[in-house]
């Protein structure tokens, strides 16, 4: 908790009224750090050369505006130029729920997932993981040190935000990323944060960084700028995220294939619509056609499956492969044919769970069998020429498009 001067308004209102109680004056946080200077010829010649005034010791005195724990916020940032003091200013008003990350929290013959507290179960894990928007189950079973430096940097997020307590303080936040991951890493953050605060006990979280330009993405109550050392109240909103759809080439899926979870083939029968973000490949959806449900079933007449989508790590936890799928449904709602998808990934059941323009038809809690082949192919899968892909021990959900749209036969969707 940040540390209470005295009141600043004493002298100005003492003639009109008492003072206020302590919970109405400017909570303010004054720090003093200092450190000795050890005389040597050299410094004697930096003193000399650019008049830098010596003394027995160097001292520094910051004295800012912080919000307290008992008003209502949920998320903070601390930012200014380095050495402007900020992790100072951080760990004197946090103190314990300063959190910075420790190598010796990922062994280097563990798998990331194999590094969280015992008490979380796999489910907990994976969940907070692809909340932070790092939802590339073949980076789980990784080991820590092997990933890239955004897949740590979510890593160490995720690992902050399980570390229990109502307060996290992230210091050096997106310090060792590139821009992209920081935007989508800072979007990732404030949507885990407040879903938490909407559905549980409050989370609070500040992050110390250095980068003005993550600060609008993170969505803040508040923020401390201490190159001014001015506080600045009011939650700020971000910059819309413009995703543009195109139909692509197979050739496309190359660049996405080792990011998916299951298997890297494409159906035989399948369009490709991929989606840039300011230029750069973000996502992909594959779309396949159904004949031999066609056939049994006269339901599926006219039906799309939506069987592959993928957002790229960078990419990843600010709702693209969301508006991806919406977009393409879309497209083939207007040509008066019904999509949808079946899907077993947590971050794609929470988000079919969430989403207004799709409606859950079906749902297996633990996966549906192994379906039966014919004959002949029952003898390629017993001489090893083909693999049995099936989905026990995994949630199974199904899902329609129902959005909007002129072409969306809205009367057959009702009626199923």
């Amino acid at each position: 908790m940040p540390k209470r001067s005295k009141c600043t308004r004493r002298a100005r209102c003492a003639a009109k009224r008492p003072c206020q109680p302590a919970t109405s004056c400017r909570p303010l946080v004054s720090v003093t750090v200092e450190c000795p200077v050890h005389e040597s010829f050299r410094v004697a010649q930096v003193a000399g050369l650019f008049d830098v005034p010596l003394a027995a010791k160097s001292r520094e005195t910051f004295n800012v505006e912080l919000p307290t724990l008992a008003e209502p916020w949920d998320i903070g940032v601390i930012v200014g130029p380095s050495g402007s003091g900020k992790s100072t200013v951080a760990r004197h008003a946090f103190d314990q729920a300063l959190y910075q990350s420790d190598p010796a929290a990922w062994p280097g013959d563990r798998a990331v997932v194999d590094c969280f507290p015992e008490g979380q179960s796999i489910r907990d894990i994976t969940q907070i993981l692809s909340s932070v928007g790092f939802s590339t189950p073949p980076a789980w079973v990784k080991p820590y040190h092997v990933l890239s430096n955004g897949e740590r940097f979510r890593c160490d997020l995720a690992r902050a935000l399980t570390a229990g307590g109502d307060l996290v303080v992230f210091d050096e936040f997106t310090s060792v990323v590139d821009r992209t991951v920081a935007k989508t890493g800072s979007v990732a953050v404030s949507k885990h944060v407040r879903r938490q605060n909407a559905d549980g006990p409050r989370l609070r979280f500040v992050a110390v960084t250095c980068h003005y330009d993550i600060v609008e993405w993170l969505e803040p109550d508040w923020v401390l700028d201490m190159a001014s050392r001015r506080l600045a109240r009011g939650r700020l909103r971000r910059p819309p995220i413009e995703v543009k759809v195109y139909e692509c080439s197979r050739s496309a899926w190359d660049l996405f294939k080792k990011t998916h979870y299951l298997s890297a083939s494409l159906p035989a029968a399948s369009n490709l619509y991929v989606g840039l973000v300011e230029g750069q490949p973000a996502g992909i959806v594959v779309v396949a056609n159904q004949f031999g449900r066609r056939q049994r079933d006269t339901r599926y007449n006219g039906y799309r499956r939506i069987a592959r989508v993928v957002v790229l790590p960078d990419f990843q936890g600010v709702g693209i492969a969301g508006r991806l799928m919406d977009a393409v449904a879309e497209m083939f709602a207007a040509r008066n044919l019904r999509v949808g998808i079946t899907s077993s990934h947590p971050s794609m059941i929470a988000l079919l769970k969430r989403a207004k323009a799709w409606r859950i038809t079906d749902v297996f809690r633990h996966g549906t069998a192994k379906k039966t082949f014919t004959a002949a192919r029952a003898a390629q899968y017993r001489l090893g020429t083909r693999k049995i892909v099936g989905s026990q021990g995994r949630a199974v959900i199904s899902a329609f498009y129902t959005g909007p749209g002129p072409g969306t036969p809205q009367a057959a969707l009702k009626k199923r």
